[in-house]
């Protein structure tokens, strides 16, 4: 049970981060006005990206669930903060959708942490 449980929300977060991935990398208006709006535009874009697309192929190998979510955590940490110091929660009219997104997200990728918390190699002895 835990194992299914585990797999199907590695495959959601992964899920969530792909799809995000054609807006950023086809600069779709949306996205470029996000990144404009925070000052990252289009280099904080693409990179963002990027690490978004390492982070969703680390959650699907299960050696290194634990490093995908850690890097999931750092960026859509870093989302949130800006939903809630820059953006606003309602962004382009969407009515809080991204902003909840990211919400699930950070909150299913700290969930996968603590369940693979114990491949940690730093944590290993201790947990």
């Amino acid at each position: 049970m835990k194992k299914r449980v585990s797999f199907l929300l590695r495959i959601i977060v992964a899920v969530i981060l792909l799809q995000t991935l054609r807006f950023k990398f086809t600069a779709h208006p949306d996205s470029v006005y996000i990144f404009e709006k925070v000052g990252l535009e289009p280099y904080g874009r693409i990179t963002i990206g990027v690490f978004e697309l390492i982070a969703s192929i680390l959650l699907l190998i299960p050696k290194t669930v634990w490093i995908g979510a850690t890097l999931t955590i750092g960026i859509i940490g870093g989302a949130i903060w800006m939903h809630l110091s820059t953006l606003g929660i309602s962004v382009n009219n969407d009515g809080g959708l991204l902003f909840v997104i990211a919400v699930v997200t950070f909150t299913l990728s700290s969930v996968l942490l603590f369940i693979y918390r114990k491949k940690i190699p730093i944590l290993k002895k201790h947990v």
